[in-house]
C-alpha cells in the first residue's frame, strides 16, 4: 500500500487532479450565483452627484385614459460609494416612472420611483412627487379653420375661400380638455406679398378659448391649406370730359371713343366706390374733325386700368365764310344769335355713395335744381332737362353733413349757371 501512494504521489497526473478539486472547492466556497456581482464592492470614499433631464415614464391604462401633469424630465440627486457611483453616473441605466395602473378618475397626488439602481446608493428625485389628473381619453373630430396675414396679399389683389385639406382632423386627449377646445387652426407664414396662390402644408394647434395651447393628439397634425389669389378687378364706363371753349364759329357735334369700358384693378374697397374712369378732351384748340389719343385717368388708390389710353373721335361744324356773309348778323361782332333759357327742376344724381349708407338731400330739399343757359338760338330752344346731368360725388364720405360741389355734364357750346355751387347732404347708416 506504502509502495502504491508513493506511485500515486510520484504521477504527475495524479497531482493535476489534486489541484483542479482543491480549485474547485474554494471557488464553491466563496461564489454566490444569487447574488449580484455589482454588490460587491470595496468600501471607499463617498461622493454625490446630480443627473439632469432624467425623462420619466408614465405607467397607465393608455388605450381608455389621458394623463396629464406627469413631467417630462426630473433631476435625480445620488449620494453613496464613489465606485457604484461612477458606474450609475456612466450607465444611466435606472428609470424614475410614476405608477398610475390603479390610479382613480380625478385629480390626485403620485410619488414618483426609480428602478434599476443598487440600494447602496442613496437617491433622491426632485420633485418626488407631482400633482395628475387622470381622465377618460376621448376622440373627437373637428373642422380646421385656415389663417395667414392678409396683408401679405399684394394691393390690386384679393385672396378666395381658403382650401383645406383634409377639412377635419381627429383630436385625442383628457375629456376636460376636449371640451375647452375653442380653435382648431392651421397658420400659414407667408413671408413675401404675393399675387399668387398659395399652397402649404401647415402643422394643427389646438387652443382654448383663451388662445391657450392644449396638451393634445391630432390625426393628422398638419393640413395642406390652399389659398387662392386673384386680381382684383372691375369693368367702369369710361366718362367724357369736356375742357375749354370752342373756337368761335366752331361747334362741336360729337365727341365718340373706340371703347366705352375700361378694366380698373385696386384694393376692393377703392373700387366699390369708383363707378367710372375719365378721359379730358381740350375742345378749345379743335377748329376740324379730329382724332385724339388721351390718357384714361384713374381715381386715387386704383393701381391699374386698361386701356391706358383711347382714341377720341371729335366731330366738328364750322362755318364757312358764306355762311358767315348771308347771316343776319353779317358784319357784326356777334355772328351768332345767342339766347337766354331757364331749364327746371334738373335732378341732382349722387355717385360713389357707399352701399352701406343713404343720402337726403338738405338743400335744396327736393333735390333739384334750376340751370340757366346760355348758346346759339338754333340749339337752345330745342335743350330740355334730359340734356344735362348734375352729379355730386360722395365717394369716401362717412355719416354725417356734408356741403358737396355740384359738377354740371350738358352739351357743348353752351354756357349755364347754377343758383348755387354746393349742395347740403345729409348722409347716415342704412337700417339693418
Amino acid at each position: 500500500m506504502d509502495k502504491f501512494i508513493d506511485k500515486l504521489i510520484d504521477s504527475s497526473w495524479f497531482m493535476k487532479i489534486v489541484a483542479l478539486l482543491l480549485a474547485l472547492l474554494l471557488f464553491s466556497s466563496i461564489y454566490d450565483g444569487s447574488k449580484d456581482l455589482s454588490d460587491n464592492y470595496v468600501p471607499g470614499d463617498q461622493d454625490s452627484t446630480t443627473i439632469h433631464n432624467v425623462p420619466v415614464k408614465g405607467y397607465y391604462d393608455t388605450e381608455n385614459l389621458a394623463v396629464s401633469g406627469i413631467p417630462k424630465t426630473v433631476d435625480v440627486h445620488i449620494s453613496g460609494p464613489k465606485s457604484l457611483l461612477q458606474q450609475v453616473k456612466i450607465q444611466q441605466n435606472f428609470e424614475v416612472y410614476v405608477d398610475l395602473t390603479k390610479a382613480e378618475i380625478g385629480n390626485q397626488k403620485v410619488k414618483l420611483r426609480t428602478r434599476n439602481i443598487t440600494d447602496k446608493l442613496e437617491v433622491t428625485i426632485k420633485p418626488d412627487t407631482v400633482r395628475v389628473d387622470v381622465q377618460e381619453k376621448v376622440t373627437k373630430e373637428f373642422k380646421v379653420e385656415p389663417e395667414f396675414n392678409s396683408r401679405a396679399i399684394q394691393d390690386g389683389y384679393i385672396y378666395e375661400t381658403p382650401v383645406v385639406n383634409p377639412g377635419m382632423v381627429k383630436i385625442t386627449g383628457a375629456k376636460n380638455v376636449i371640451d375647452q377646445i375653442s380653435y382648431v387652426k392651421a397658420t400659414l407664414n407667408i413671408r413675401n406679398a404675393t399675387n399668387r396662390t398659395v399652397s402649404q402644408n401647415a402643422a394643427v394647434t389646438v387652443l382654448d378659448k383663451d388662445l391657450n395651447k392644449l396638451d393634445v393628439i391630432v390625426q393628422p397634425n398638419s393640413v395642406l391649406v390652399t389659398i387662392p389669389i386673384k386680381s382684383s378687378s372691375k369693368t367702369v364706363p369710361i366718362r367724357i370730359v369736356e375742357k375749354g371753349t370752342p373756337k368761335a364759329g366752331v361747334s362741336i357735334d360729337s365727341i365718340k371713343l373706340n371703347v366705352d369700358d375700361a378694366k380698373i384693378t385696386g384694393k376692393k374697397e377703392v373700387l366699390d366706390k369708383t363707378q367710372n374712369v375719365r378721359v379730358e378732351v381740350d375742345i378749345s384748340n379743335i377748329d376740324a374733325d379730329t382724332e385724339l389719343t388721351l390718357p384714361v385717368i384713374i381715381s386715387d388708390g386704383i393701381t391699374s386700368v386698361d386701356p391706358e389710353t383711347v382714341k377720341a373721335t371729335v366731330n366738328v361744324t364750322q362755318q364757312t365764310d358764306t355762311q358767315a356773309s348771308t347771316s343776319p348778323n353779317a358784319g357784326t361782332s356777334n355772328p351768332v344769335t345767342q339766347v337766354n333759357k331757364s331749364i327746371s327742376n334738373i335732378p341732382i344724381q349722387i355717385q360713389g355713395l357707399n352701399d352701406n349708407y343713404v343720402a337726403t338731400f338738405r338743400d335744396p330739399v327736393n333735390g333739384k335744381l334750376n340751370l340757366d343757359i346760355t348758346g346759339d338760338e338754333s340749339v337752345v330752344k330745342n335743350l330740355t332737362a334730359s340734356d344735362f346731368a348734375l352729379i355730386v360725388n360722395l365717394t369716401g364720405l362717412e355719416a354725417g353733413q356734408h356741403e358737396t360741389k355740384i359738377v354740371v355734364n350738358g352739351p357743348a357750346n353752351i354756357k349755364w349757371t347754377l343758383p348755387k355751387e354746393t349742395v347740403s347732404i345729409s348722409i347716415s347708416q342704412k337700417e339693418a
